[in-house]
């Protein structure tokens, strides 16, 4: 069996939605300092209908690392802003039809880039937030990953 499926290698040499958005309404950046990965997240957000209109990302870090931050995007972008916090490391593992054990981390680095750009732009809209989009401690029993 490969070590990676198609879809990690299809996103890995044609990442979508790479770039940067300057007018951003929300930017999240995160970082795994064991692995060297970096993430920033970039979206734009319709303030009347709260869809992600646009989602842009900047990955310095392995094959994983970008191919799951390309597959985070193109599952957010053109959704309400709920979807896109109730995306999981998981999903987008599946739709990605899965990753090495070793390589999990980057599924649960997408995610948190997620929700680091989510939390900035209700931080930005002055809209309040409860429990769910405080930052990850880092126990696995605490936040529900699956750290690798």
């Amino acid at each position: 069996m490969a070590l990676y499926s198609e879809k990690v290698m299809d996103h890995f040499r044609n990442p979508r939605n790479v770039g940067k958005l300057e007018d951003a309404d929300g930017v999240g950046e995160v970082g795994n300092a064991k692995c060297g990965d970096i993430m920033r997240m970039y979206i734009k957000v319709d303030p009347a209908t709260q869809i992600i209109t646009d989602v842009k990302f900047n990955t310095f870090g392995c094959g994983s690392a970008i191919a799951t931050s390309s597959m985070a995007t193109e599952l957010i972008k053109g959704k309400p802003i709920s979807e896109a916090l109730a995306l999981s490391n998981k999903a987008v593992v599946e739709a990605l039809d899965g990753l090495p054990a070793q390589k999990l981390h980057c599924s649960v680095l997408a995610e948190e880039a997620v929700r680091a750009a989510v939390r900035d732009y209700f931080d930005r809209s002055g809209i309040p937030y409860g429990d769910e989009l405080r930052e990850c401690p880092g126990h696995c029993d605490t936040c529900g990953h699956e750290h690798g």
